[in-house]
This record gives C-alpha cells, sequence and structure tokens, in this order.
C-alpha cells in the first residue's frame, strides 16, 4: 500500500530460479545455511487426481455395460478435499515420501524440514546448509531448488462510486445478501477478529451459514483465543517457520497467531467483505458507514506477513497450499516481486506455479499490479491465470486550507478540526517559540518538526497557530504528525500548521487524523508563500532584531467533510504499468497486464486495534490507506457477487466477465486519466491506455451479466507455457506436464483472453477468440478502434448467437509500417439487448511486409 509518502509494497524479493544463485543480501541468515524451496518431478496431490479422475472417466465411459463396481475410489472435486479420508492419507504418504528423501539424501546429518506441500506443487520447505542442498540437487527426484526469497510488506464510499447499492447489490437481492455462500481467502498480515466488521451476525442479525464446501479450521492461541472465528470469520491460520527457523520472529511483536499487528491485512479484509453498515469514527469524528464489497461473503486469513520483517516465500506458498485444500472460492493477494524472477520467464517462480494449480482447483486469483509506477514495464504481476488489479481514485476528496491575513488562501490535507468561523489567530514559528534558540537548535537541527514539549515557551505559543517544518523525516516515521500535536496540545496551542520542507520533493501527503484545528501544506511552493507572508509580518526591534510582534494571522478551514467534485476514476501515479514483462531482459510477453483498475487511493477500511504500522491512525478502527494492495480486494469483492450468481463459471469466465463490461470513461464522461510522473503527478496526465488500466475500471453491476465470456482452460495455460522456448523442463517439474507429448503450442495472443496483446506484429496475425453466450439469444454487431499503424479485419461482422451457444471470432492484424510506438485500439460488440463486450487491442512493434 501507498501511505502517500512512502510506498509500503507487499514486495517479495525473487533471489533464485535455480540452485546455487546469491542469496540477495540475506543478513538473516549465514552464508552457508538457508531455507531452500524444493520442487519434486512428481506431480502434485491435485494435478494426480484430476488425471486420475480422468482416467477413470474414460475407462468408463468405454465399458457401457461392464462391471464399474472396482472403481471404489470416490470421485472427489478439487475443492474441500481435505475433508476426505482418501485425501488426509495421500497428505501423509506425500509428507513421509518427502521424509524419506530427506533421509535418504542427507545420512545422519541435521536438517529442518519446515512444510511439505503436496496440493498444488509437491515438494516441500527445508532448512540446510548450501552444500546438503547441492546434494539434495543432484537426486533424481528433484527437479528444482530455489532459494527462499524475503517478503517485506508493501470503505466508507467506494460501494457508492462503483453504483453497488443502486446496483449490483439490487439486482441480487439487496447488501444483506451480496457474496453470501462465497469465501474469500486473504493471504496477508492476519486480522483483527473483534473488529465489528468481522461480527458473525450483520446489522440485522442475520447469522451467517457457513458454506459446505468449505473446511478450514481457526487457530486457538493466546493471542486469538477460541470464540475469535464465527460464521463471518470462518478460517484463521499463520504461517513462519521460514522466519522462525531463521531466527528472527519476534513473537510479542509479531503475534504467532492470526492476529494482525500490522494492520494491512485487516484493512484489505474489511474492503472486500467487511460488514455492511459500520460506522468509521476516527479522531472522535464518524467519517460515515464503512462496507466491503461483498459483505455477506465470508473470510477465511491466511498470515504469512509480519510487521517487524515482512515474511519468506515458503509460508506463502505453504499458505496458499493449505487456502486451496480449505476450499476457499476466491484468493486475495496483495503481494508482488520486487524484482522479477530470474529464468525463461518471469512467470516460472513458485509463487505464480502454486496460483497457477489454484485456478485448476476452480479458485478465482486476484493480485495487486505492485506499486512501482508510473514508468513502462514496471507490472509485478505477470502470468494469464492471474487477476492482476491496478490502483484508480475515486471522486471523494478531503480538502482543507488556510485563509492567510492578506486573504491569500492555501490547500492543503489534513483530516482536521476547522477554527472558529470567521476567527483568525496569530500564528507562530516553532523556531521563533524557542526557549534558547542558539543553544536549542545546535543540539536538534530538527527541532523545527515540533516533536519536543520541552524545546518551546509555552507562554509564546498559548491561543496561537503554531508553525512547524514537515520534512522527510516525516516520510521516514522518525517523527510524526501525533506527536506535534501532542505537543501543540501540551502548548495550549489552537492549532498547528505544517510547512513542507523544500527537500521532500515528490510525495504526496495522505489526509491524516487531527483532533484539533490544522493543516499540512503538501506544496514547497505554497509553503513559501506561507513563509514569505509570516516572515513579512513580524515586527522586530531596529535594534536587537528581536521579534517583538507576531504580524501573521490565519484561520483554518478543516478537512473533516469531503467533497465529491473531483474528475474520477484516474490511474495513480504509483500504480504499476505494462507492458508485462516476459523475463528478466525486457521482452515482452503477449499478455494484456494490468487486467483492470479499482479504487486504491485513499481508502478506508478496518484497522487492527494493535496496529502500529501508521502511527496516524494508531488506536484508531479505521485507517485511510492508499495502493494497489487497496485495489485488489475490491475485486476479489466483486468477484465474490460474480461467483455467487454463477456458481459454475470458472476463474477465467470470472475475468472474463469481469474485464469485458469494464467502464472506459470517467464521471464527466471524458477518457479515464492516468498520472505519468511522480513528482507533481497532476500536472503530468493524459488519457490512459490499456498498459495503464487494462480493460479498464472495474464494473461491478454490469459484471452480473456480461453477455458473452471468453473462458480458458488449464490446457490451454500449459500449451502457452509450453510454446516458450526452453520451457519444457521448467513445465515438466512444476506441474507433471510433458511438453513433448502437447499437440500444440500455442503463444500468448493466442490463449482465449478478453483482450488481445502482439508486442511484436511481423506483417500480418490472425487470433481468434472462442465467444460461449450466457445471456438469452442475442445479435451482435462489431465496431472497431484501429490502432496506429494497423489495419484490422473481424470475422464475422455481425452474428446470432444462441443461449448456451459458441461463436469464434476472427481477427486479423496487418502492419501497415514498420514502427516501434505502442499504439492501442479496441473491438466492441454491441448486442441488440443491451449487453457491450469490449476487448482491448494493443500492439507494440509493428513491421510491415515491403512491396
Amino acid at each position: 500500500m501507498v501511505n502517500f509518502g512512502i510506498f509500503l509494497l507487499f514486495c517479495f524479493g525473487f533471489l533464485s530460479n535455480s540452485f546455487g544463485q546469491d542469496n540477495g543480501g540475506d543478513s538473516d541468515i549465514n552464508s552457508t545455511t538457508a531455507v531452500y524451496i524444493v520442487t519434486l518431478r512428481q506431480a502434485s496431490s491435485l494435478h494426480l487426481f484430476q488425471q486420475e479422475a480422468e482416467e477413470v472417466k474414460r475407462v468408463r465411459d468405454q465399458s457401457k455395460h461392464g462391471d464399474t463396481s472396482k472403481f471404489t475410489r470416490p470421485k472427489l472435486q478439487p475443492r474441500n478435499i481435505s475433508r476426505s479420508r482418501y485425501w488426509r492419507s495421500r497428505r501423509s504418504a506425500i509428507a513421509q515420501a518427502h521424509d524419506s528423501l530427506l533421509r535418504n539424501a542427507l545420512k545422519g546429518e541435521k536438517y529442518i524440514k519446515l512444510y511439505s506441500f503436496h496440493y498444488l506443487i509437491n515438494g516441500f520447505a527445508v532448512f540446510v546448509s548450501s552444500q546438503q542442498a547441492e546434494t539434495l540437487s543432484r537426486r533424481r527426484e528433484v527437479a528444482n531448488i530455489v532459494l527462499d526469497f524475503s517478503v517485506r510488506t508493501a470503505t466508507t464510499y467506494t460501494p457508492q462510486f462503483m453504483g453497488l447499492p443502486k446496483g449490483a447489490w439490487v439486482k441480487e437481492g439487496g447488501y444483506e445478501t451480496a457474496g453470501e455462500g462465497i469465501v474469500i481467502g486473504f493471504i496477508d498480515t492476519g486480522i483483527d477478529p473483534t473488529h465489528p466488521s468481522f461480527n458473525g451476525t450483520d446489522t440485522s442479525q442475520r447469522q451467517y451459514p457457513i458454506p459446505n464446501h468449505f473446511s478450514g479450521v481457526c487457530e486457538v492461541t493466546p493471542d486469538f483465543p477460541s470464540g475469535s472465528c464465527n460464521r463471518k470469520l470462518v478460517g484463521a491460520r499463520h504461517f513462519a517457520q521460514s522466519a522462525i527457523t531463521r531466527g528472527i520472529f519476534n513473537s510479542s511483536e509479531d503475534y504467532a497467531s492470526p492476529f494482525d499487528g500490522d494492520g494491512h491485512g485487516t484493512h484489505t479484509a474489511s474492503i472486500a467483505a467487511g460488514n455492511h453498515g459500520v460506522s468509521a469514527v476516527v479522531s472522535g469524528h464518524n467519517f460515515g458507514s464503512a462496507s466491503g464489497i461483498a459483505p455477506r461473503a465470508h473470510i477465511s486469513v491466511y498470515k504469512a506477513l509480519y510487521k517487524s520483517f515482512g515474511g519468506f516465500a515458503a509460508d506463502v506458498v505453504a499458505a496458499i497450499d493449505q487456502a486451496a485444500q480449505d476450499g476457499v472460492d476466491i484468493l486475495s493477494l496483495s503481494i508482488t516481486p520486487n524484482r522479477r524472477p530470474p529464468g525463461v520467464a518471469t512467470f516460472f517462480n513458485p509463487l505464480d506455479m502454486a496460483m497457477l494449480s489454484a485456478v485448476k482447483a476452480g479458485i478465482f486469483v486476484v493480485q495487486a499490479a505492485g506499486n512501482t509506477g508510473p514508468s513502462p514495464k514496471s507490472m509485478s504481476s505477470f502470468s494469464p491465470w492471474i487477476f492482476t488489479v491496478g490502483a484508480a481514485s475515486h471522486d471523494r476528496d478531503y480538502s482543507n486550507s488556510i485563509v492567510l491575513g492578506n486573504n491569500v488562501s492555501i490547500p492543503g490535507v489534513g483530516l482536521a478540526l476547522r477554527t472558529d468561523e470567521g476567527k483568525k489567530y496569530t500564528m507562530i514559528s516553532a523556531l521563533d517559540a524557542l526557549k534558547n534558540k542558539s543553544s536549542v537548535v545546535d543540539k536538534d537541527m530538527y527541532v523545527g518538526e515540533c516533536q519536543d514539549y520541552g524545546s518551546f515557551d509555552k507562554d509564546v505559543i498559548r491561543g496561537n497557530l503554531l508553525i512547524c517544518s514537515y520534512s522527510i523525516r516525516f516520510v521516514l516515521g522518525l517523527s510524526t504528525i501525533k506527536q506535534a500535536l501532542a505537543v501543540a496540545k501540551n502548548l495550549s496551542a489552537k492549532g498547528v500548521v505544517f510547512y513542507m520542507d523544500p527537500y521532500v520533493l515528490g510525495f504526496q501527503i495522505n489526509p491524516t487524523p487531527m483532533d484539533m484545528p490544522g493543516i499540512i501544506i503538501p506544496s514547497a511552493e505554497d509553503s513559501k508563500v506561507l513563509l514569505k507572508y509570516y516572515n513579512s509580518s513580524l515586527v522586530r526591534d531596529g535594534t536587537t532584531k528581536e521579534i517583538v510582534r507576531f504580524g501573521a494571522v490565519a484561520a483554518i478551514a478543516g478537512g473533516q467533510n469531503a467533497n465529491f467534485s473531483n474528475r474520477a476514476p484516474k490511474i495513480m501515479y504509483y500504480s504499476a504499468r505494462g507492458p508485462d514483462p516476459q523475463d528478466s531482459l525486457f521482452n515482452d510477453a503477449d499478455i494484456l497486464k494490468p487486467n483492470l483498475v479499482a479504487p486504491g487511493n485513499s481508502i478506508w477500511g478496518a484497522w487492527s486495534s494493535a496496529a502500529t504500522e501508521s502511527t496516524e491512525f494508531e488506536g484508531e478502527s479505521f485507517a485511510m490507506m492508499s495502493g494497489t494492495s487497496m485495489a485488489a480486494p475490491h475485486v476479489a469483492g466483486v468477484a465474490a457477487l460474480v461467483k455467487q450468481k454463477f456458481r459454475k463459471f470458472s476463474p477465467s469466465a470470472i475475468a472474463s466477465a469481469l474485464s469485458t463490461t469494464s467502464v472506459l470513461f470517467d464521471n464527466k464522461g471524458e477518457a479515464i486519466m492516468a498520472q505519468r510522473a511522480y513528482a507533481n503527478p497532476d500536472q503530468t496526465i493524459s488519457p490512459a491506455t490499456p498498459f495503464d488500466m487494462g480493460n479498464g475500471f472495474v464494473n461491478a453491476t454490469a459484471a452480473l451479466d456480461p453477455g458473452l465470456i471468453f473462458d480458458t482452460s488449464f490446457e490451454d495455460y500449459m500449451s502457452f507455457l509450453c510454446g516458450i522456448n526452453g520451457s519444457a523442463p521448467v513445465v515438466f517439474n512444476y506441474t507433471g506436464t510433458n511438453c513433448l507429448r502437447n499437440n500444440a503450442t500455442i503463444s500468448g495472443s493466442d490463449l482465449n483472453l478478453p483482450s488481445i496483446t502482439v508486442s511484436k506484429l511481423n506483417n500480418t496475425r490472425t487470433v481468434q477468440r472462442l465467444m460461449t453466450n450466457i445471456a438469452g439469444n442475442e445479435t451482435y454487431t462489431v465496431s472497431l478502434i484501429t490502432p496506429f499503424d494497423v489495419l484490422i479485419n473481424v470475422s464475422p461482422t455481425q452474428f446470432s448467437i444462441a443461449s448456451g451457444e459458441t461463436k469464434l471470432l476472427s481477427v486479423i492484424l496487418t502492419a501497415k509500417r514498420n514502427s516501434s510506438i505502442s499504439s492501442f485500439g479496441g473491438i466492441k460488440l454491441l448486442g441488440n439487448a443491451g449487453h457491450i463486450v469490449r476487448i482491448p487491442v494493443s500492439v507494440t512493434v509493428k513491421i510491415a511486409s515491403k512491396q
């Protein structure tokens, strides 16, 4: 997330995709002993089970009249599988096989096995020396060894902005049933189960029936006592073996339980599925009633990230594996790598491969795009089976201002009280109110930040506005607004004015709660205006030059009341952008990323009672945060609504419904804009492209009635992965799929996605999309927006399609001239029953045939 000033990313440092690479500077482990993730050649339980089920079905189909009683193995579904006695015995057998391999390979040597992975990938995490790891790598059973990589941590109104109360909620029975029966899993920093956003009964006192397909459990610890879970919060576990083995886990600070000591996990869970009608009170002021996007959905938490150190991939993979076994329907991750994975393609890493298997099990996976924008190719979520979400603004704004005695008004931020209406108060700079200016400044050069009560003369400040500086130390957390407010109160100040240090460049300051009149002036230029007025109004003694009168006065408007006049949505500067990098060499994939954008800026959400991540919201029950971490759970909530209506939808069908119905225009009817610079972002905006926003801004209501669906199978993903040069061994290692047995391979542009992306158009390229009608009989007409320097021909240009019928759409792209500039267009299918299906087209390099 972005707490305006610092990017707090869930970032994974990918350290190795093969044995023996450097550990990336992890100082918490010695040079010879570390945690390794070992993948075995045998396929995982999920893959083996589905292979067996397919074989049983094939034999049964061939034996129309034969005795089928020999097929005694139950036909299990790949969700809720852990309730089966057969499945528990298989899990135990695989764990024993892992133990046997370690014993045989490392005879008599010491090691610590942390986890056995069996459901999504077949392997284990083990703490061994580099020599032992080399020994394991030579075993014929071992396919791959990856050095464990480090991890660090990365609404009251958005349902209204997204049109839910009069749209999606109403269409499906109101907020009282929105998301009912759907379980959303969160891999995050845990949850505060005492928060009213997660009560087991809603405001109407209706209890939540726990879905039969879910089999998760809740850990019971001193920090997470019995009764913490209920019919809303149905699962809670924590994973920290990698951190514990390294000796860096602090149980008193990080909580060896699912309890959230950071705040982020509580925030994201409430955005997606928090209860409806919970009062968001901060600093004694009610900012409205909060609600998750799917307020009746259930929550299952898999804590794998921690306040003091972040986390490690081995713990995250274990969390993903468990969530899939438990039977979650949606999986929400605000997690991204802090650098591209090495190897033949970015898609081949333990996380993406585990998520691929989760998708195979029927789980819709949502991932934050990352907060590394606005530069091109900054995307941190790579794979086509993952639904990647970028961050956009909404139209609510908490504006504050200060009116100077010369009637100049300066805008600022701060969820603050206002000064008495119509009355201006004298302003006193902190540096002019020191008890002993020369000695104090020599001792503390940052005294102007108002962090030390004892440095100031209370008689000078009493009843006046205290002027403090806002430096980079606030961005780093070394100084805090909360401490400055406490100092101001002790000095009996009427309010506080923070001016921006000129060295703090490129930081956008988040509205901060203040329980007294106050304002932060985020612009260095506006801060100069303030200081110029202040200094020019000082009256000094002609001889001593000492100040004899403070002449500057001002009134603070206050910033607790919201206005809703902003143009929105707008793509935020920090939101990661495409093109999607296929490898560490910056080659582009034929995959559109992000898939979609959603509200991610200035989002109110539940906050943990023990959270200290944001000192400004410490002790509060709600906090305002920003980042793609906040955008992803918005889409997870909408996906729950789609899944609730279309229970048999595959993950790719849900992705299609979300994508093709998205919005391309803002609330003013104009094209959605994107911020292009880190510093002064609103001065560098231009129309957003698919590389900024994917298909567009999420449209929850339209997603419930998409008309046509583009579905992609697991076998399609396999054909895509096998089509990557040099990928065959890696594909086999992770999935057990033999690429040599595949009948055909395909490129990314051939996947049946609701977008068309071609990184290199060499003369002419034909792609096809298979459409399925999930609505009534309808006739569609094709409308085109042609990318620059590209000719598009679509066939058919008009077609009728019956309910449940499929149609093939052929698209021929032809380069008109040579160009290396990305160009964008789109295909729009207009149905006579009102459905509109949008397919964005992106082409980068264009090579025309010679005439």
